[in-house]
């Protein structure tokens, strides 16, 4: 497939067929499941993986994790494999917006961290090594999830250009904008130092 020629149908249903893998609430319904109930009644509010880890229930935890990695791996996978990496890279924006404004929740979802990882996995999967170090180093430094967070989504489509992948840089630096933009909150947290620290009881 030529990426020069777009095919804007194709384009159209990566973007659906991405939003519609990446709105799929799985913190919610594994709530349900386990029956912890409505999660978004607890903690943020949200329905990612770090919130469902404040239902002391470390299973669906991390259940929830890998449903948020692979709802964001799957369409762009089956996107790269069938078209290539442009319409990778469209389904990869859809998967990121599906889970962070998913239409079945009145468009509020989670942050995006655990799917823009799944995202990475499903496009070039070095992009994860490239983000679990940035992750690891600038947590263990600091202390702050947050932080580590902004700093390993900063790096990524820096280091996909230098690495020579021109579609996941762009994807990536689209889904950094859009990280940065829901972690508003986290960075105002960050600047005035009230930000609490990995390990830290709350008070």
């Amino acid at each position: 497939m030529d990426d020069a020629t777009v095919n804007l149908g194709f384009a159209a249903a990566c973007l659906v067929g991405g939003y519609v893998s990446g709105s799929i609430p799985f913190g919610l319904a594994l709530g349900h499941v386990f029956g912890l109930g409505d999660i978004r009644k607890i903690g943020s509010g949200n329905i990612g993986a770090t919130n469902a880890l404040r239902t002391g229930h470390k299973a669906m935890a991390a259940l929830t994790l890998m449903g948020d990695v692979l709802k964001g791996t799957v369409p762009v996978a089956i996107a790269l494999y069938l078209l290539g990496p442009f319409y990778a890279a469209i389904a990869g924006v859809g998967a990121f917006l599906g889970h962070v404004f998913p239409v079945w929740l009145g468009f509020k979802g989670g942050k995006g961290v655990a799917t823009y990882l799944g995202v990475l996995l499903g496009i070039a999967p070095i992009g994860v090594v490239i983000f679990a170090l940035a992750w690891l180093s600038t947590a263990y430094l600091t202390r702050y999830s947050s932080l580590a967070a902004l700093i390993a989504t900063l790096l990524v489509p820096i280091a996909y250009y230098f690495l020579g992948y021109p579609a996941a840089a762009l994807l990536t630096a689209i889904l950094t904008v859009l990280v940065y933009i829901r972690h508003q909150a986290n960075i105002q947290r960050l600047i005035g130092g009230t930000e609490p620290k990995i390990g830290a009881k709350k008070t």
